[in-house]
């Protein structure tokens, strides 16, 4: 039993943010239903990989939900709409303002309808400031937080292609969902949970805002080294890429017995981690014609022998090749009716002893429940037969 089993969550997300907090909450028990458009939402079709158009990122963020289709904007839509909140616990949507208030999705008329409902929303600036009502995506977190800026070398900044920012802001907003139902279970009363794009960027780089608030001292981008520690870079072997990171005493004097020379640790300008950052280029030079007369696997193998963090840089074929990877078994084959092979999507990462999350449903075909919940929710077969003939649904 999932430890949210009985609480139902109506998600009204796109893309990554939204869709994939409730994925979470679905994969320890709740009931997702994902409502789009009638002719699929923009993002069912990205990165396709089925003979119908869906794509990867869809089967990844919507496993264990159901599928309605629904548009909230008509007036028998919202009727809908009400329906549904009113037997639901959550509400999640990454929609801007304006659209949430022409679709009654926002907060004071969805307690209106239900009291103690919760509704959680992400947007890309916040609720607050000159750029409140603006719209955007993970890329906007990436560039105004900093983090853009020192990627890469000086001069270029580089988006990271990886959507930390979607990810990491709907990490966030089901944490603080979960937060919500256990003050509802309290004190019997809903709330408004909020989170941002920028605002999730900004707390991932705060080491480095913290410190340029405190000290003025304006990084700059160094490539692959750290400011704060080396060698922490990627090195190019005879026949691929590893990364070492080494950070702190202990492990920084390995790494010298590792180079057989004493005088990395003598040196002043390699005293401490601090220094060793200021003085990185030196520090990798040096790792780089160690790595540079070895193959990946014999520098792996000598870094790990002597404890040093070390990791082999991997294409995405690699990564799901891996015999490490496929040991941890974090990916898991579904059946989908327009792939005939299944796809392979990944769990949540974190384990729970007791309470074990678990993929239990397929991701759904467009609108394939839209029937059976109107039907949970009172509407006769004559009445969905209307909704369908005014495009409702």
């Amino acid at each position: 039993m999932g430890v949210l089993e009985g609480v139902r969550v109506l998600d009204f997300g796109r893309y990554i943010a939204g869709p994939y907090c409730a994925a979470l909450l679905a994969e320890y028990g709740a009931e997702v239903i994902r409502i789009e458009k009638r002719d699929g939402s923009e993002d069912r079709f990205v990165a396709p990989i089925t003979e119908g158009g869906e794509g990867a990122l869809f089967m990844q963020m919507n496993r264990n939900k159901l599928s309605m289709t629904l548009d909230p904007a008509c007036a028998r839509g919202r009727e809908v709409v009400a329906r549904l909140v009113s037997t639901a616990d959550v509400v999640i949507a990454n929609l801007p303002e304006p659209t949430l208030l022409s679709m009654g999705l926002d907060y004071e008329t969805l307690r209106a309808i239900r009291p103690d409902i919760i509704l959680t929303t992400t947007s890309a600036y916040g609720t607050v400031g000159p750029l409140s009502e603006q719209v955007g995506f993970d890329g906007v977190g990436q560039v105004m937080s900093g983090a853009a800026y020192l990627t890469g070398p000086e001069g270029q900044p580089y988006r990271a292609a990886v959507p930390w920012v979607d990810f990491g802001t709907a990490l966030h907003s089901a944490f603080a969902t979960v937060l919500a139902l256990i003050s509802r279970g309290k004190t019997g009363e809903g709330q408004a949970v909020t989170t941002s794009l920028l605002a999730t960027a900004l707390t991932f780089m705060s080491p480095t805002l913290v410190e340029q608030a405190a000290t003025g001292v304006d990084r700059r981008p160094l490539g692959n080294r750290s400011h704060g520690s080396a060698p922490t870079d990627l090195f190019q072997t005879q026949d691929g890429w590893i990364l070492v990171q080494v950070v702190g005493q202990p492990l920084y004097r390995r790494w010298a017995g590792l180079m057989a020379d004493d005088n990395w640790l003598t040196d002043p300008r390699f005293a401490d981690d601090t220094s060793r950052g200021r003085h990185g280029d030196l520090i990798s030079a040096r790792m780089a014609l160690w790595c540079g007369t070895r193959t990946r696997a014999q520098a792996l193998l000598e870094l790990g022998a002597a404890r040093i963090p070390a990791a082999p840089v991997l294409r995405p074929r690699e990564a799901i090749e891996h015999p490490h990877v496929q040991a941890m078994g974090v990916m898991e084959m579904v059946d989908y009716p327009a792939h005939a092979d299944g796809v392979r999507v990944f769990r949540a990462p974190a384990g729970m002893s007791a309470t074990p999350g678990s993929i239990r449903k397929r991701p759904p075909t467009l609108g394939e429940h839209t029937d059976q919940i109107l039907a949970a929710l009172g509407y006769a077969p004559k009445d969905i037969a209307e909704l369908r003939a005014c495009q409702a649904v």
